[in-house]
C-alpha cells in the first residue's frame, strides 16, 4: 500500500490495493484499520468492484446495518442507495432532494450511532458533488478552554423527527417518531478505541442540551434559554471551520472510508439535475453512553 495525506490535519489517499482482495487478508484490514484511526477518512481510487465486493470489506471492520429509513440495494442488502436525479422509469429508481449538504454525523439519533461508513461512486456528475469532512477531535481540542470548562459533563439530545418525519401526516410521522425515539449523548465523547475527546453535536440531529443550567449572569428566565441556544449553535458550528477539513473531488469507483464519531461530513450539493449514485455500508456501532 502507499499512503498519501490529503491534508496535516484530516484524511489519506491509499493507492495500490484492491479493497476486494483487502477483504480476503486479515493482516491487510488491520493495517487498513489503523491508518482509519489515525486519519479519520481513507479514500481509495480506481475501485472496479461489485456492491458485494464492497459489502465484504465493510464487513471486515464491523457488523453491518441496514439504514432505519432508507432502502437497501436489491444485490446488496447492507448497502444504501444514495442515488440523485435519475430516470424512474429507465433506472427504476425514484428522484429524490438531497438533504445531505449540512454537516452531521450519520443517524447520532439512535442510542448507538453507526461507527463507521464506506461509501463508493457509481456515477457522479462531470464536475460538482464533492463532499467534505471534517475532524471533530480537532474541533474540540481547538475549543478556548472555557468553553471546555463549560461542556465538561453536558449531555444532549439527538432526533430524527424533524429530519426525516416532518412532511408526513400528524399520525405517520408520530408513529414513525415512536420507532426512533430520541437519544441522549454526551456533548464531548471519549472515543471507545482511540480514547480522544471528540466533539459529538452536529446541525441536523442534535436539537438541545439535556442537562444546562446556569444561575450566573442571569437576570430572570428568559435568558436562560439563549444562552444554551447561543453555545449549542457556537458547538455545532465548529465543523464549518476549513483548517479542520478535508475534501474529495469523486470520480466512478472511487471509495471513501470514514469513522463517523471522530467526523462529521458535508454532500455538496452543487450539481444541479446532474445523475449521481452513490453506495453505502453502515458500520454497526455500540451504546455511547
Amino acid at each position: 500500500m502507499k499512503v498519501e495525506l490529503c491534508t496535516p490535519n484530516i484524511g489519506a489517499e491509499i493507492s495500490n490495493i484492491s479493497l476486494a482482495d483487502a477483504a480476503q487478508d486479515p493482516e491487510m484490514i488491520a493495517q487498513i484499520r489503523v491508518l482509519w484511526l489515525k486519519h479519520k477518512v481513507l479514500f481509495f481510487r480506481d475501485q472496479d468492484i461489485t456492491p458485494m465486493d464492497q459489502q465484504n470489506f465493510a464487513a471486515q471492520f464491523a457488523a453491518l446495518e441496514p439504514h432505519p429509513v432508507a432502502p437497501s440495494h436489491p444485490e446488496a442488502d447492507k448497502l444504501l442507495m444514495l442515488y440523485r436525479n435519475l430516470d424512474p422509469n429507465k433506472q427504476n429508481m425514484v428522484e429524490k432532494i438531497s438533504r445531505e449538504n449540512l454537516w452531521h454525523a450519520d443517524v447520532t439519533f439512535k442510542k448507538a450511532p453507526p461507527r463507521g461508513a464506506v461509501l463508493r461512486c457509481e456515477l457522479g456528475p462531470e464536475s460538482g458533488g464533492d463532499t467534505i469532512w471534517s475532524n471533530m477531535v480537532m474541533a474540540y481540542e481547538s475549543l478556548p478552554d472555557t468553553i471546555k470548562q463549560r461542556i465538561d459533563g453536558l449531555y444532549a439530545k439527538h432526533d430524527a423527527e424533524h429530519a426525516f418525519f416532518a412532511q408526513m401526516p400528524i399520525a405517520d410521522r408520530h408513529a414513525m417518531a415512536a420507532k426512533n425515539p430520541v437519544a441522549e449523548h454526551p456533548v464531548v465523547l471519549i472515543h471507545p478505541e482511540t480514547g480522544e475527546k471528540v466533539l459529538f453535536v452536529n446541525s441536523a440531529f442534535t436539537t438541545h442540551f439535556s442537562n444546562f443550567y446556569t444561575f450566573k449572569d442571569v437576570r430572570c428566565g428568559q435568558d436562560f434559554k439563549p444562552e444554551a441556544n447561543n453555545l449549542l449553535n457556537y458547538l455545532i458550528s465548529q465543523a464549518a471551520i476549513p483548517e479542520y477539513q478535508v475534501r474529495l473531488k469523486w470520480r466512478p469507483n472511487t471509495v471513501a472510508m470514514w469513522d463517523n464519531l471522530l467526523c462529521q461530513h458535508y454532500a455538496v450539493a452543487d450539481y444541479g439535475n446532474a445523475p449521481r449514485k452513490m453506495l453505502r455500508a453502515t458500520l454497526t456501532g455500540t451504546p455511547l453512553n
